[in-house]
């Protein structure tokens, strides 16, 4: 059992609000990764020895090319495929102070736009379904906002 938990996956992301608006990251058409076009969070995979907390913060920093300030802990949440670690916080850029550096689009959706389960891609021009990890933020947004 200690062998399961040590391959398990994990995973910390952000939950960035701007304006009453989430930043969302529509992820790549590449496929065998996790959520293929699909909108998710910013963030990524804990690299060996990292905190969720450094692997959130790096990988802000290499999807978008934000230095973040105070990011607190949000929630995690765990299945048997993996462990996610979830930060929420403001964002205080507009999305022209962002570079887009990984996945396909990014935008700022609101609460309603993502309780539809879709998101407008303006760079494809075209509804794009939610990832499982954002609907499941989501959910946890509406009961704790």
């Amino acid at each position: 059992m200690a062998a399961a938990a040590e391959l398990m996956l994990e995973v910390a992301l952000a939950m960035l609000e701007r304006d009453g608006r989430w930043l969302v990251q529509l992820r790549d058409d590449i496929p065998g990764i996790v959520a293929p076009g699909c909108w998710g969070l910013f963030g990524g995979h804990l690299e060996p020895g990292e905190s969720p907390e450094q692997a959130v913060r790096r990988e802000l920093q290499e999807e978008i090319s934000w230095c973040c300030g105070d990011l607190p802990f949000w929630f995690r949440h765990s299945n048997p495929q993996r462990i996610a670690h979830f930060f929420r916080s403001s964002l205080p850029l507009s999305l022209d102070g962002l570079q887009l550096l990984e996945g396909q689009d990014m935008t700022l959706a609101g609460l309603d736009e993502l309780a539809a389960g879709e998101v407008w891609s303006p760079r494809l021009q075209q509804s794009r379904p939610l990832a499982p990890s954002l609907q499941l933020a989501l959910e946890t947004l509406r009961r704790n906002p």
